[in-house]
């Protein structure tokens, strides 16, 4: 396999193709197969997501795919940020539809028309929904397994609330729910106000989510947008307030895409392949038989106690039983980023003890066989402790502040910490001379900068900027 140092986009495909996460073969461009064992993946992310939007009282609805081009037209800037990217379906048969249909890029023209009919008064706020579905997009860029796609597995939560002030809890909300992800994907991130020009098409404000690659690059795997009553206004989402009045709510979205995943790949994985953090690793511990002649099925039955004891704390477990020699199962295993590895053969046995490898260090420990699942879950909680240290190590690394523009210039595929102006013509300069983007206010920055990078002006904002897929 490629070396992830040397050709980080070449090693990324590679682990996803040899790990049998999805497959490009489809015959459409961007549109992915998914795998069984990245569909397993990513449903556990799923899972994750629902419980912590379930347990704050957001509801699961299912909206249709189709969006009619009248609804998509209400709101001018949300076609301005989609237009030029959405499929088009203008015949149902034969027959020439009287008004065209798109599939959707996203759900707001699809769901906000719904909601001005489900709002009546204050006690229907707020409104908290989420759905987790297919979203299309016509991306013209160079394709990448779930980086960057045509058909989109997404998440999307959207809200309605009696004011602005309700509406900013429910993005301080979505922010908790993402840093409790973070936590369960070993995942650190920088939160990151977007510039104005660079915010969601009809937003008030949108705040990115973005993660670091050893590429060099940021990718943005979720964003928050509070829409104060941009979209209530074009569709008419009024309730009546406990005075008889009749307000606009105010709405804001939480969006998660399968970016998500391409990040834990970039995160985590190593030259071996896939390195999976336990929160939702499809298999958190597989066993392997270690056969000798003549003892098989006595090595068979503990293998068969040993998972039947884990599967019963809730460990997902699984024994490896195909007829193989223990090295390929060893190499087949570490390619799909399995945790733990319980190596089971005669010798332990006799010892009363369990061997245990760790996928993230390769150490091997020896367990005494009674304290195998108190054992096993403390090994989880370990690994998932030193890969987050790990990856907060990279990112605390690869964020770089810089006093001038002079000094920016030098420094290369890490994430720009810079003083800035406001002025929208320095934050141009400052993605020409350095080849990187900006991606917006840094939330929680303690850096102290002087001066703007560009004219030395007086710094209203700290601003970072990095390459981005």
């Amino acid at each position: 396999m490629t070396r992830k140092s040397e050709d980080f986009s070449e090693w990324y495909n590679e682990v996803i193709e040899k790990a049998e996460l999805s497959d490009k073969r489809y015959p459409i461009k961007g549109m992915n197969v998914w795998m069984p064992y990245g569909w397993a993946l990513m449903k556990n992310i799923d899972t994750l997501i629902r419980t912590y939007c379930d347990a704050t009282n957001h509801q699961e609805v299912n909206f249709p795919l189709l969006i009619p081009e009248t609804e998509f037209q209400k709101e001018a800037q949300h076609i301005k940020g989609f237009g030029d990217q959405v499929y088009w379906v203008t015949k149902g048969g034969a027959n020439v539809l009287d008004i065209s249909l798109l599939l959707r890029p996203t759900s707001e023209t699809a769901m906000y028309p719904m909601f001005a009919l489900w709002v009546r008064s204050h006690a229907d706020l707020p409104l908290k929904t989420y759905q987790i579905v297919n979203t299309f997009r016509y991306e013209t860029k160079q394709t990448r397994p779930f980086i960057r796609v045509r058909e989109i597995h997404f998440f999307e939560a959207h809200t309605c609330h009696v004011d602005e002030a309700d509406a900013e809890k429910q993005v301080k909300e979505d922010l908790e729910i993402m840093a409790k992800l973070g936590r369960d994907l070993c995942l650190p991130y920088v939160l990151h106000k977007r510039p104005e020009w660079d915010k969601f098409a009809g937003a008030h404000y949108s705040i990115g989510v973005d993660a670091f690659m050893e590429s060099g690059r940021t990718l943005q795997v979720a964003t928050v947008h509070h829409y104060r009553d941009n979209f209530s206004k074009a569709y008419g989402i009024t309730y009546e307030d406990d005075k008889g009045e009749h307000k606009n709510v105010h709405q804001t979205t939480y969006g998660i895409s399968e970016r998500l995943l391409g990040a834990v790949v970039g995160a985590h994985g190593d030259d071996a392949g896939l390195v999976l953090p336990p929160g939702i690793a499809p298999i958190q511990v597989v066993v392997i038989p270690i056969l000798a002649k003549g003892k098989q099925e006595e090595v068979v039955k503990v293998c068969d106690e040993v998972a039947s004891k884990l599967k019963t704390a809730g460990v997902r477990t699984h024994i490896d039983s195909r007829d193989l020699r223990p090295g390929n199962k060893f190499f087949h295993w570490e390619l799909r980023g399995v945790p733990l590895r319980v190596e089971l053969g005669m010798k332990d046995i006799e010892k009363g003890i369990v061997t245990v490898a760790r996928r993230d260090t390769g150490k091997r420990v020896e367990v005494p066989s009674g304290e195998v699942v108190i054992s096993i879950e403390r090994l989880l909680e370990e690994v998932s402790a030193n890969l987050m240290t790990k990856a907060w190590k990279v990112l605390d690394s690869a964020i770089v502040a810089c006093n001038d523009i002079a000094n920016a210039r030098n420094v290369k595929d890490k994430i720009l910490r810079l003083g800035w102006c406001g002025e929208k013509s320095c934050a141009e300069e400052i993605e020409k001379q350095t080849e990187t983007s900006i991606l917006g206010i840094p939330l929680d920055c303690t850096d102290k900068l002087t001066q703007c990078a560009i004219c030395g002006g007086r710094v209203k904002e700290i601003v970072d900027s990095a390459k981005t897929y």
